[in-house]
This record gives structure tokens, C-alpha cells and sequence, in this order.
């Protein structure tokens, strides 16, 4: 879009200059002038074609992160509950924005709704970075009022969900660090110490163990072979992004996640606290429950847990009640299924719904705090199963060769 400098003077008198982003000029005043800013000059910008400096994104352009979108959240709050008309609260964030996709996507929200579209209709042009629950939340604001309050819950939502990840991150951090140093380990041992004990062990000539022969076999395999290694590793890589991109694949996956060993339990209540805080917060907005559900499956993020959540909603859909069809899903314990139970008699689901995510999240950050020391044991056990592979491997070779000197 062309870019176009300009000189203008605000409601209060003061003098504004900057860049704007239009279809031309006369767009560019309109836009201008919805910001409460009265135009002096409008050009275009770098050369008066008013093509240059165009921006655009490809894919090594950062996609807009969560920590950006919480800010966004936080702004559009702050400008919206203090009176700042729609148009003039995203042009602010449109120019203060780091983000080159956001600050684009706000560019044509802006251009959207000039032309008189609704905010979450212009959202829902730029799914990649506003979600259908973020778009639902927004258009549920708009149509009761509450605009500033959507704003509050999605950037509490998304708070939380951040907090989630860092903890994750926290969490798994120290194993990916030993994980991917005993792959370093190994590949060093392999290519540079082996070979050196390899053509020491030649010279004398003798009947080396078993362990000696695959630890001599693997090394000669790392050194020789490592074409056919890593063509094998990106083959295997490939089939598996392969597998994982077809909907059976992914199904599989996604349930095999939550039965896996230490941390299948981990994801499962993290989802569910995602699954609870996202539906109360649509019941908040004023969503209907079958329409919550749908767009709640969506926010879960596993494939699994999507259809059990589709299976509620058809559920509801013939007629049945809440509380029955979430204790046929099996997803939720009996105190939660309690709980939710008590909701739709007092007709207090949302809230009771927040004290099931609020359960679910310190569960889960139990889990987390806990997860590193259930996973050490194991990776000090594969560790020392690597010592004992080489210290049979090697030293013992060596030692019968000097039994077989000090014999001689």
C-alpha cells in the first residue's frame, strides 16, 4: 500500500507530522481525520510515487507472538474503556507497534473499517493472527457494548495461556539441554575418541569383546556412513511431518500425547484448564453453549480432545444437559463433573467453570514444578548406561591386554 507523509494539526491545536499508509491522498485525509487529525499536507512519501517504502512480509517475517497480542489486548482495553473512538485506538496501536505483521493487518483493519465493516468482521480477515475465539469475544462485545470488557477477558485469557507456556518452557528446559548434550556426547565419541582406541586395539591383534566390536562397528558406522546416518534422520524426520500432516496421523498423535509416561497426565490437565478457562470466558461473553463449545474445540489444540468436545456440543444439540454429556466424554474428573453439575442448577457455569480452570492450572503447576525431578532419574540412567557401554567397551580390552604383558 502506498505510504504517503503528512502534516496535520489535532483537536487541541498541536501540530502532528508522521507517515500513513492509503489507497491515495483523499484516503489518506479521510483517515487522518478520523484520528481527529486536521490534514495541512498530505505527499506522497520517497520520490511522490507513493509507492515507496511499501512494506510487505514473507516467510522469515517474525509471526506475531503471544506476549504481542497480550500488549495489543492491554491497549485496546485502556483506549476503548476511556471513550477512544474504534478507528482512532487501532491507529495509535497501527503506528507503535514493533510487529511488521500486526502493524500490517492493523493497517487494513483500519482500511476495513472505514469502509464501515464491524471490528471483528476486519479481525476475521486475519485469522493467522486473531483466532476465531478472539474474533467471537470481540463481536459479542460489540453487540452488547462491552467492547472494553472483551478486550479485559481476552487479555486475562491470554495472560494465563502465556504464563502456561513459560512455565513449559521452564519446565523442559534443563532435559532438552542434557538430551541434546548426550547427542553431542555420543556423535564426539563416535567420530573423535573411538577411532583413536580403534587403531590401537588393531596393532595388537586381538579377540576383542562384544561390546569392544559394536562400539568399534557403531563408530566406523558414524564415520564412514554418515551419509546413509543423516539421510536416514531427515527421511525419518519427513515421513513423520508427513504422517503428522494427515488427519488420521495427527488424531493418533494428539491421543498418544496424553497417554504417554510422566507427561501425558501434564498435558491432559493442561488442556483441560485451557478447555475451562476458554469456555467460561465465551459463557461470560454472552455465547450461546453450543456455539461456546464449537469454538472452545477449536482453542484446545489437540485433535483428540477436539472431537470429544464436538461430541458434547452434538450432544447438547439432541437436547441432552451439560452435566450429563461432560460425564460421558470420561475427559473430566468427578469433582469437576460436580462441580459443573452444581453450575447448571444455580446457573452459574462460568463461574464454577473458572474454579475448575483455576483447579486444573495449580494442578498443572504442581506437575511442572515437579516434572524436572521426575525425569532426572531417568536421564542419570541413560547417562550412565553410556558410561558403562564405553567403560566395557574399552577399558576392558585394555585391561586383558595388560594382564597380557604383564604375563609375558
Amino acid at each position: 500500500m502506498p505510504r504517503f507523509e503528512y502534516k496535520g494539526r489535532e483537536s487541541n491545536g498541536e501540530m502532528r507530522s508522521g507517515m500513513i499508509d492509503a489507497i491515495d491522498a483523499n484516503a489518506a485525509a479521510k483517515m487522518l481525520l478520523a484520528r481527529s487529525v486536521t490534514p495541512i499536507s498530505i505527499h506522497p512519501a520517497a520520490g511522490g510515487d507513493g509507492e515507496a517504502a511499501v512494506e510487505t512480509v514473507n516467510f522469515l517475517t517474525p509471526k506475531v507472538t503471544l506476549d504481542e497480542l497480550v500488549i495489543f489486548s492491554r491497549q485496546m482495553y485502556s483506549l476503548t474503556h476511556a471513550g477512544i473512538p474504534i478507528l482512532r485506538a487501532v491507529s495509535s496501536l497501527a503506528e507503535s507497534t514493533n510487529s511488521l505483521r500486526l502493524k500490517l493487518a492493523l493497517t487494513d483493519i483500519i482500511s476495513l473499517l472505514e469502509r464501515g465493516r464491524t471490528l471483528s468482521s476486519a479481525m476475521h480477515q486475519h485469522e493467522k493472527i486473531f483466532s476465531k475465539l478472539y474474533v467471537s469475544v470481540i463481536h459479542v462485545g460489540e453487540n452488547t457494548g462491552r467492547l472494553d470488557e472483551s478486550f479485559l477477558q481476552l487479555a486475562g485469557y491470554l495472560e494465563r495461556e502465556q504464563e502456561t507456556r513459560r512455565q513449559i518452557k521452564a519446565a523442559t528446559r534443563y532435559p532438552i539441554f542434557v538430551v541434546f548434550a548426550l547427542v553431542a556426547a555420543l556423535v564426539i565419541m563416535n567420530v573423535f575418541v573411538i577411532p583413536k582406541f580403534a587403531d590401537m586395539f588393531s596393532k595388537f591383534g586381538a579377540e576383542l569383546p562384544i561390546m569392544t566390536r559394536f562400539l568399534l562397528g557403531m563408530s566406523d558406522f558414524f564415520v564412514n556412513q554418515w551419509l546413509f546416518l543423516v539421510g536416514g534422520v531427515v527421511f525419518i524426520i519427513a515421513a513423520v511431518r508427513h504422517y503428522l500432516s494427515t488427519p488420521d496421523g495427527l488424531l493418533n498423535w494428539d491421543r498418544r500425547k496424553l497417554r504417554m509416561p510422566i507427561i501425558g497426565k501434564v498435558l491432559e490437565r493442561s488442556l483441560l484448564a485451557r478447555f475451562c478457562r476458554s469456555f467460561s470466558m465465551m459463557l461470560q461473553a454472552g455465547l450461546p453453549l453450543t456455539t461456546a463449545l464449537n469454538l472452545v474445540a477449536e482453542a484446545v489444540g489437540n485433535r483428540h480432545m477436539e472431537l470429544r468436545i464436538i461430541t458434547m456440543r452434538q450432544s447438547i444439540e439432541k437436547g441432552e444437559n451439560l452435566s450429563r454429556v461432560a460425564q460421558a466424554s470420561g475427559l473430566f474428573t468427578p469433582m469437576v463433573l460436580q462441580m459443573v453439575n452444581v453450575g447448571e442448577e444455580t446457573g452459574r457455569v462460568d463461574e464454577l467453570l473458572a474454579e475448575v480452570a483455576g483447579f486444573y492450572e495449580r494442578e498443572v503447576d504442581y506437575d511442572l514444578n515437579s516434572l524436572t525431578a521426575k525425569i532426572e532419574p531417568i536421564l542419570i540412567g541413560i547417562v550412565a548406561g553410556m558410561v558403562l557401554v564405553l567403560a566395557l567397551g574399552i577399558f576392558t580390552p585394555m585391561w586383558d591386554m595388560m594382564s597380557a604383558i604383564k604375563g609375558n
